[in-house]
């Protein structure tokens, strides 16, 4: 299944994601019942929501959840990237966990089209989503016709900044893209590194989000979608005027912008070493709770006003293994995640900058939270985000390729040659 355009009032009145902190990584750690999908016991959940506000809200969710009585939930939070690379090969195993946290559209279809995915039809039949956006319930639709995804929160990528360290430097939100190299050349006179990107150590796939929003920009959301699908080619003249544009901005990176992950890139931004960074809201798990009140965001740039304005709001929730042996227990914990008493608690544990999915559940209200839903709310189209609008065996290619770019820029030509030629491969399957 491609991720299909979706209106902005379609999305919004259901699109939801546990956030993207369920990039974020982490340290591992298992509960007592480990793995194993042998029935009876606790339903396995596996988690990669790994930050510490993110994993100390999704404790409380199951501990809610173990209160009610009835089947019983244990959970297991993994390392984000050691979650990913291991995701495959966990689910195809003879005892995979029972539960997983990722995402739906195309990421899910890939795993979906290997008989690995339980199917939840009956769980969406239920009162708990009932409610849910008809948007929804396609993104979490197989290319069969199986729904095989409950999703419970979504969230909004920006160039995220500090507001009192822009009011320092007396400088203010630029809307077109002339603007925004104008302040990024005010920040850079005034020793500043204009962009943080957060694109080292286990984080490479933060690029990514550049070459998203540059493509949407230039290209449209359509073609982006098209290019992820392998309707299009990345040696295209069409893709090398994204690495144009982007060529204008990289003098103005943070010279350690593929040094640092994004939680260091974060740290960095919260100092004033650097003076905005295009991320998802799930860096704010990275951040000092009496710090987000400082934190605001601008809408990426407009390159061409004739190019309808799409925006990345992933959706994130839940899925569950075929190999399941307790499929019953598995489904309970399903619709308990789908309920607004459970997005709220997530919510309120976590830092509260992620929307819900639930029509009923109340958002943290914040200023920023009620300025990111206009956003999406205003946007032209949606799209989700690299990995989730292709697929996770596609991913790895954007990393190399991007981080290519990022430190040769030069060698764009062979670059886009190598990722179309890696590309292929991995369409050909």
């Amino acid at each position: 299944m491609n991720t299909t355009a979706h209106s902005r009032r379609g999305f919004l009145a259901g699109a939801g994601a546990v956030g993207a902190a369920a990039l974020m990584s982490g340290c591992v750690t298992s509960s007592p019942s480990g793995g194993t999908s042998a029935s009876g016991g606790a339903v396995t959940l596996q988690s990669n929501l790994s930050a510490p506000q993110a994993k100390s809200a999704m404790r409380d969710v199951i501990d809610a959840f173990n209160k009610r009585g009835g089947a019983r939930g244990s959970l297991n939070t993994v390392a984000s990237e050691t979650f990913r690379t291991q995701l495959p090969t966990s689910l195809t195993s003879a005892n995979p966990p029972d539960l997983y946290t990722w995402y739906p559209g195309s990421v899910a279809e890939s795993y979906a089209g290997k008989d690995l995915l339980l199917d939840v039809g009956d769980v969406w039949q239920k009162p708990e989503l009932a409610g849910y956006s008809d948007a929804l319930r396609k993104l979490c639709t197989d290319s069969s016709g199986k729904k095989v995804f409950v999703p419970t929160t979504y969230y909004w990528w920006g160039v995220f900044y500090r507001k009192s360290n822009f009011a320092t430097w007396g400088v203010k939100e630029p809307k077109t893209w002339d603007e925004f190299l104008g302040l990024c050349d005010t920040l850079k006179s005034k020793g500043v590194a204009p962009i943080g990107l957060g694109a080292g150590g286990n984080t490479p796939w933060v690029a990514a989000s550049w070459f998203d929003y540059l493509n949407i920009r230039i290209n449209g959301a359509a073609y982006h979608r098209e290019l992820l699908a392998g309707k299009h080619r990345f040696d295209d003249p069409e893709v090398r005027k994204v690495f144009d544009r982007w060529g204008e901005a990289l003098p103005y990176f943070d010279p350690n912008g593929t040094a640092l992950p994004f939680q260091d890139a974060t740290t960095a931004l919260l100092q004033g070493r650097t003076g905005m960074m295009l991320i998802g809201t799930f860096f704010a798990d990275s951040t000092p709770k009496d710090q987000l009140d400082d934190i605001d965001f601008f809408r990426f740039p407009v390159i061409d006003p004739r190019i309808p304005l799409a925006e990345e709001a992933p959706t994130d929730g839940y899925f569950a293994s075929a190999r399941t042996g307790r499929p019953d227990a598995t489904k309970e914990l399903l619709r308990y995640l789908a309920t607004a008493e459970s997005q709220e608690i997530y919510l309120k544990g976590s830092s509260g900058t992620s929307l819900p999915t639930h029509p009923d559940a109340k958002d943290s209200g914040t200023p920023l939270v009620t300025k990111g839903r206009k956003l999406i709310e205003d946007a032209a189209d949606i799209t989700q985000f690299f990995n989730r609008d292709s697929s996770d065996a596609l991913a790895p290619t954007a990393d190399t390729a991007l981080t290519r770019f990022l430190a040769k820029p030069k060698e764009i030509g062979s670059i886009l040659t190598t990722w179309q030629r890696d590309a292929q491969k991995i369409w050909s399957q």
